[in-house]
């Protein structure tokens, strides 16, 4: 006699469900599988770091079981990141991984409840929520930085990192995992297609157009590190070895804020207001403040939203048309 198979909606697939069929069980495995690719590796790791957290709390709490956690030690645990001296940001990313652990394991999230919501909410009140922003890389930054750039194999890299990054709007992931595959040459420039993103982690997939130049030369700075480190396919951006021995792998993100600050070391500029972030933000204060089109400059950028692009807007209008033009 057929027997039918149960289906469990897919947030609650888990161990609990046994003895069904191997057909069932091996298409339940994948269920899993895609389930866990909803979210980018990199989130993914996070998520996992900061759950490790919670658990390594709950242990020196006397806390035995983090999963499923109760609400009150949820609540407990925010607090002692609060009092510990985390950011708002922070602790908001340890209620996702906390909340996201307990969906995947099929248990209801502690942090719906009222408790827990009501602590983050005097956390977020008490501590603020700005936002710690870096400087831009501007286009008169980036001439600064370019200047002091010694005309060496590691100096052609970081040349071209930065014209690319800027050039491109590209965030670090995205420039570390840019391969020459991912260049299409044209007359007037270069395409680079993205092939996933932060913004696009289903891999549609997006062009992004960087001209040759007159002035800044992005592309003529990319072709110089390639021909100088022989780079014909694989990752663009690589580390160097002893002896400026060119490495096939590509660049770890970290490098990449780590180039940005040592570059603006050298010219003279605080390295502690820059970050990886800094050439992509760089890039859209430049456009806006050239008078560029905010739908053009989103082209390039990828924002969905054009109240994202709000905050590099009002920076790079402060003075112009100021109220008090007139009289200070």
């Amino acid at each position: 006699m057929n027997v039918p198979v149960p289906v469990a909606p897919a947030e609650r697939l888990s161990a609990e469900i046994v003895l069904y069929s191997p057909a069932f069980e091996e298409a339940l495995a994948g269920a899993k599988a895609f389930a866990g690719a909803s979210k980018a590796d990199r989130t993914i790791q996070v998520y996992r770091g900061a759950f490790d957290a919670f658990r390594a709390w709950c242990g020196t709490a006397g806390i035995a079981k983090p999963l499923p956690a109760t609400a009150e030690a949820t609540a407990a645990y925010l607090s002692h990141l609060a009092a510990s001296g985390r950011k708002a940001s922070t602790i908001d990313l340890h209620v996702a991984a906390i909340a996201c652990a307990h969906r995947a394991a099929g248990y209801e999230t502690p942090t719906s409840c009222e408790i827990v919501r009501t602590t983050v909410k005097g956390i977020r009140r008490r501590l603020g929520t700005k936002a710690t922003r870096k400087a831009p890389a501007t286009a008169d930054a980036l001439k600064r930085m370019l200047r002091k750039i010694p005309d060496t194999l590691v100096g052609k890299r970081d040349r071209a990192l930065l014209l690319i990054g800027f050039a491109a709007a590209l965030r670090r992931s995205e420039l570390v995992a840019l391969h020459v595959e991912d260049l299409e040459r044209t007359d007037e420039g270069v395409l680079v297609h993205i092939t996933r993103s932060k913004t696009d982690q289903e891999g549609a997939g997006h062009v992004v157009a960087v001209p040759a130049g007159s002035r800044l030369r992005p592309v003529q700075a990319l072709d110089a590190w390639l021909d100088a480190a022989a780079i014909t396919e694989g990752p663009v951006f690589r580390p160097l070895g002893k002896g400026g021995r060119v490495i096939a792998a590509a660049l770890a993100t970290g490098s990449v804020a780590q180039i940005v600050k040592d570059r603006a070391a050298a010219a003279g500029l605080d390295p502690k207001l820059f970050s990886g972030h800094s050439l992509r933000a760089g890039f859209v204060t430049s456009a806006l403040e050239a008078g560029a089109d905010l739908l053009k400059v989103m082209d390039v950028t990828r924002h969905r939203e054009v109240g994202t692009l709000k905050v590099y807007d009002r920076r790079a209008q402060a003075f112009r048309n100021h109220a008090g033009k007139g009289f200070l």
